[in-house]
């Protein structure tokens, strides 16, 4: 299984942040005990204020090569789960994270 799912046009991904941390990081796939996947992700940024929404955004749009504007937050605004959807080719998102999430977690 992955962390994300193709959508017509991108797809649409499954993030577990983690705000306050010693850096930015994209720690890899991990398994919930309900057995969905989420991408984990350490942000140096606080959880007020949508710092940390911004800071995910960010970060995720330069690790895979597309402009902030297409990524957006869908869901889970307030909490450490959240969905993104990811605008762009969705064969070359999926190998980007299928690269960057390689030997992680």
């Amino acid at each position: 299984m992955t962390a994300w799912t193709v959508a017509p046009d991108g797809i649409t991904l499954a993030v577990r942040a983690s705000p306050k941390a010693a850096r930015d990081a994209i720690e890899g796939i991990i398994t919930a005990d309900d057995g969905r996947d989420w991408l984990a992700v350490k942000l140096t940024a606080p959880p007020s204020d949508g710092a940390a929404n911004e800071a995910l955004v960010r970060l995720l749009a330069k690790a895979l090569g597309v402009a902030k504007r297409d990524v957006a937050l869908a869901s889970g605004a307030a909490s450490r789960l959240k969905r993104l959807h990811i605008t762009g080719d969705p064969a070359a998102l999926a190998a980007a994270l299928t690269t960057i999430t390689r030997g992680k977690a």
